[in-house]
């Protein structure tokens, strides 16, 4: 009985020693594996931070408008009688631009211009007699009147007869006519556009923050995509007295010279307003910040030794940085990087504080301070 005992003892011990033998074995496996893991080097991307010049620029969405701009009508109704314009021209102030037909408006204008001269004789043969105390001072006064009534009248058919008339109120391009002679306009019907388009504004809207920053004669810069890749200048006109209450934005109104007509009426426009004084700030990609909900952070790459081929071993330190401005591609950077610090740039989900690195900058995210999509 004490043979088969021991022996069953012992079974019982060497599974025992081998189970937990083989979970020792297994966690130090791991463990090395696991190490290994932690100190692999991850390749990333990198840049150096330098200090460049800094302006700060606020940019809004803005509405191209003529300086004057109006879709001509006549006044009175009628038939087109002769059409003086071609769609696309430049008119002077006073252009006439459309006639419509006078029917016998003339004839009533001379008509009253007839009893108007007649009116006129009576009254100097009715003075002449009132000097001999022929008549009474009444009938010149009744004259007078007379004549002055023939006269209004006659002015009120000439002002008929010019509402028949539709001339440029000032200096502009013509748009596209849109009536043709012998047609029937009911009044108020449009005509033309015409709008004058140099200078051109430019009508945008800012927050009210910026209001502090804003002042007449401003420089700013505008684009459209019919030109990509062209900035024109211009400068503030004016700002409005009040701010919308519903936005809290107040509009702003931009002046730009535009003598070769490439900017017209109704387009939209990416505006940049260059506000404050320049300054110098270190820039980075936006791509090497990680933006945190406790703050942001960026790795920096340090040497920490060599390794046994003698090669610098380079790992990276997380540091919290205070951020300004952004400007395309780039965002400036108050505090917590200094220029000439190399910074990462792309790789950094893998990183944390003193993780190994192996640069590799073949491919590098963009940092241009005023991209331009490809149009493709």
């Amino acid at each position: 009985m004490v043979k088969p005992l021991v022996i069953l003892l012992l079974t019982v011990a060497v599974v025992i020693g081998g189970i937990f033998g083989w979970q020792h074995f297994i966690g130090n496996m791991t463990k090395k594996y696991m190490g290994a893991m932690a100190t692999a080097p991850q390749t990333v991307s990198t840049t150096i931070a330098a200090a460049s010049s800094w302006q700060s620029r606020s940019q809004a969405l803005g509405t191209l408008r003529a300086v004057r701009g109006a879709d001509l009508a006549a006044q009175a109704s009628g038939v087109v009688d002769k059409i003086h314009i071609e769609s696309g021209a430049e008119v002077a102030a006073g252009t006439v631009l459309l006639t419509l037909k006078p029917n016998d408006d003339p004839a009533k204008l001379a008509q009253l211009q007839a009893q108007a001269e007649l009116a006129s004789i009576t009254l100097k043969r009715d003075q002449e007699q009132l000097d001999a105390q022929a008549i009474s001072q009444a009938t010149v006064d009744a004259d007078a009147s007379n004549l002055k009534s023939a006269r209004a009248q006659v002015a009120a058919q000439q002002a008929l007869i010019e509402e028949k008339v539709v001339r440029a109120p000032f200096a502009g391009s013509l748009g596209i006519r849109l009536v043709d002679e012998g047609q029937y306009l009911a009044a108020g019907t449009t005509v033309v556009t015409l709008q004058a388009l140099d200078p051109i504004y430019i009508d945008f809207y800012v927050p009210q923050q910026a209001l502090a920053r804003l002042k007449v004669k401003q420089a700013v810069s505008a684009t459209v995509d019919a030109y990509p890749g062209v900035a024109f200048t211009g400068n503030i006109a004016s700002v409005n007295s009040k701010v919308d209450t519903a936005s809290r934005n107040v509009q702003v109104r931009a002046s730009f010279a535009n003598a070769d007509r490439r900017l017209v009426p109704g387009m939209y426009a990416n505006v940049d307003i260059d506000d404050g004084d320049p300054s110098t700030l270190v820039t980075l990609p936006q791509s090497a910040i990680t933006y945190n909900p406790y703050g942001n952070t960026v790795y920096l790459v340090q040497k920490s030794g060599t390794d046994d081929k003698g090669n610098p071993k380079l790992t990276v330190l997380q540091r919290f940085v205070k951020l300004g401005d952004t400007r395309g591609d780039q965002v400036a950077v108050k505090s917590g990087v200094a220029a000439g610090d190399e910074v990462v740039t792309a790789g950094q989900m893998k990183l944390r504080n003193g993780s190994p690195v192996v640069i590799n900058n073949k491919i590098v995210p963009s940092s241009d301070s005023n991209p331009t999509p490809p149009n493709e």
